[in-house]
């Protein structure tokens, strides 16, 4: 019996317990979710303002930091486009001031107290520099206060080229206008160029990203500027970035330009910028060096010697006001010169637009008149840049002669001065002068430029073989092959291939032939007419022109390197090239009489209708020395008269450039020391010899 009662006992002990310990943990489950409960509230109704207002205060944007620009640099290192440091100070919006916002207005009075300080330190730490009004300052070109150009976060340029002191107090004062701007003091580059105008149309210039990002003309930035969105951020453009205009700068862009950095800021709702919310700075890379094998030496020598021939020119033909050259070494198809005159200072392109006032005066000379047509002014009744060949095409005219079997090397011709196309030319063609050259064969007809053996020898007789249709094409294909009619491919954009009157079946296939036969039916650039001149001087071997040499990474390694490279080449008997060098032998009275070295040569006139009269244009070309040559020179002067008076002169000073540079016998005429009557070393002071007393 007192083992059951025990028993039951320990059972109402046990349940007893069990209530006490059902009662806690509903006690507890409810004490949990009564503050879970509470916490929510709390995070909803208290906090919650508070925590999004956080959230959203902490997005941020990435500020792009312009690129630094890399040089183009001469054959001898000396920069003729580079980037120079410069100190600007950017001011950041910290509140809304446009006038569509309700507090934009109202905030306002306190910015202009703001800017007005600013501008009197302006004018107390650089009376002598720019000084901007407040009117100036608010526009939409500085603050632009109703963000129409800038979002409202983004830094606005206020001002460029600081002083040291305006430098020193802008970086100390830089938080001085809390709740209103920051101000950033960024170095920056500008573009300058060489003083002495090297190379201008060659080097090319800027522009501005937006100027140029939708222009048709501008393949390469409108394909930039579709896949702006998916690129790599370090790659994308800026509207007001400036980029490469014509010329090496366009050419090399991807390799001068570099890459962004960037300033990562936090943002408020209001997508303004947030005080010292500046969290990361990257900093931009500097763009690769772009090495000519222009030398400047060469090139002011080419550019002074047109400029000084035109002046000359001037006093018996009026009109010529332009000269093109050329030079491009043989062995390596190096462009060492490229002269498009008049030129201009570049550096009013510096800042990536132009003043009118600036545009006005340079907008006959900003085109590269030796890869691509130009007229001298905008009177459209002048010659253009882009002439006919005149006598100098009559080395490739023998030649075709040649190849094509129309006659042999030693074959004889009877000129008498003038020869007619058919029973309907009344008048017929003649030699220049109406020279009557008598009995000469191929070589002959080169050195004294027989209109006649060209038309007769090789036009006519071009025809008789294959037909009217047939004949023009194996004429065209043979031009092809010698880079007359389709580009040179130098590394220049823009360019021009030439025109080729002989297509035009307007005339008859006989009146076309004769025509082109002795140069008047296809008009070229002064590159192609370089590029040619090379090809007779190595013998058949087309070489693209390189006016870049290589390009370096600013620690000095090179990234690219620009070899020598063949295009096309003609198989022709050395017989037939040996002929050609020998003919290449025009008389130059005056220009190169005391020249040092035998040269290959052929003057041109090629002649055209302008203000309803037949002018000249001079054109020459010529290789040198006329064994192993090492420099061919191609020059053009519209309306210059004959080539021989207003081309040649301009060869014989680049040739003599080169020799003194380079030594067109490899041996720099620099390096030999030059001696008075008595022996005595002259001396050299800033370039030029002066002897002694």
């Amino acid at each position: 019996m007192k083992v059951q009662d025990k028993e039951k006992e320990n059972e109402m002990r046990r349940q007893r317990s069990f209530g006490i310990r059902l009662n806690l943990f509903f006690f507890s489950v409810f004490a949990i979710f009564s503050v879970i409960i509470v916490r929510t509230a709390m995070l909803q109704f208290v906090e919650g303002p508070e925590l999004k207002e956080e959230a959203v205060s902490r997005v941020t944007r990435d500020i792009p930091m312009q690129p630094i620009r890399g040089n183009i640099l001469s054959q001898e290192g000396i920069p003729i486009a580079y980037s120079k440091p410069t100190q600007t100070l950017y001011a950041t919006p910290l509140k809304n001031y446009a006038n569509n916002n309700e507090k934009g207005l109202e905030n306002r009075p306190e910015l202009k107290k703001v800017v007005n300080q600013i501008l009197a330190k302006f004018q107390e730490l650089n009376p002598s520099g720019e000084q901007p009004t407040l009117e100036e300052m608010l526009s939409r070109d500085r603050l632009d206060l109703e963000n129409i150009k800038h979002y409202g976060y983004t830094p606005r340029k206020i001002k460029t080229d600081l002083n040291e002191a305006e430098i020193a107090y802008f970086k100390e004062h830089k938080n001085e206008f809390k709740g209103v701007l920051t101000l950033d003091v960024v170095e920056e580059t500008t573009r300058e160029y060489d003083q002495d105008s090297v190379a201008v149309q060659t080097v090319g210039y800027l522009s501005k990203f937006k100027s140029v990002r939708e222009n048709k003309n501008f393949s390469f930035y409108q394909d930039i500027y579709k896949n702006q969105a998916s690129a790599d951020p370090s790659l994308q453009y800026q509207e007001e970035e400036i980029v490469g205009y014509y010329g090496l700068e366009q050419q090399y862009q991807e390799y001068l330009r570099g890459k962004n950095g960037y300033k990562r800021i936090e943002i408020t709702p209001q997508s303004m910028a947030k005080e010292g919310g500046t969290e990361e700075i990257v900093a931009p890379k500097k763009g690769n060096d772009v090495w000519m094998n222009i030398n400047k030496s060469v090139q002011t020598a080419t550019e002074k010697a047109i400029a000084d021939q035109i002046q000359v020119l001037q006093r018996e033909h009026p009109y010529v006001s332009t000269g093109f050259a050329v030079a491009m070494e043989v062995d390596t198809g190096n462009v060492v010169a490229m002269a498009s005159m008049p030129d201009f200072d570049a550096n009013v392109y510096k800042t990536g637009s132009v003043s009118a006032q600036d545009f006005q005066q340079i907008q006959n000379l900003y085109i590269n008149g030796t890869i691509r047509a130009k007229a001298p002014d905008d009177q459209r009744n002048k010659a253009e840049s882009v002439v006919y060949m005149g006598s100098t095409i009559k080395p490739l005219s023998v030649l075709i002669g040649l190849q094509e079997g129309l006659f042999s090397p030693s074959e004889g011709y009877m000129d008498v001065g003038n020869t007619k196309l058919g029973d309907f030319d009344k008048k017929g063609i003649s030699n220049a002068g109406r020279h009557y050259l008598g009995w000469i064969g191929p070589r002959e007809a080169i050195e004294k430029s027989s209109n006649t053996f060209m038309i007769d020898m090789v036009g006519k007789r071009l025809l008789n073989k294959y037909g009217g249709a047939t004949a023009i094409d194996v004429w065209d294909k043979h031009m092809k092959e010698f880079g007359l009619g389709v580009e040179t491919q130098i590394d220049l954009p823009g360019e021009q291939s030439g025109l080729t009157d002989y297509t035009n079946k307007n005339e008859s296939a006989l009146t076309r032939m004769a025509y082109a036969s002795f140069g008047q039916q296809g008009k070229y650039t002064t590159m192609q007419l370089a590029q040619f001149t090379v090809m007779l001087a190595n013998r058949g071997e087309r070489l693209e022109p390189h006016l870049v040499n290589k390009i370096t990474d600013s620690t000095g390694e090179v990234v690219k390197k620009f070899d020598r490279k063949v295009l096309d080449k003609v198989d022709f008997k050395s017989e037939y090239w040996d002929l050609i060098q020998k003919g290449m032998n025009t008389e130059l009275k005056g220009t190169f009489d005391d020249f040092p070295y035998d040269f290959a040569r052929k003057t041109g006139t090629s002649t055209q209708q302008i203000r309803n009269q037949q002018i000249d244009n001079g054109v020459f070309i010529a290789y040198a020395p006329r064994q192993n040559p090492k420099l061919a020179v191609a020059v053009v002067v519209p309306e210059g008269g004959f080539g021989s008076q207003s081309a040649a002169p301009i060869a014989r000073k680049i040739f003599d450039a080169y020799d003194y540079e380079f030594g067109l016998d490899g041996v720099p005429k620099k390096t030999q020391q030059q001696l008075n009557e008595d022996g005595t070393p002259i001396e050299e002071t800033d370039g030029a010899a002066v002897q002694n007393p």
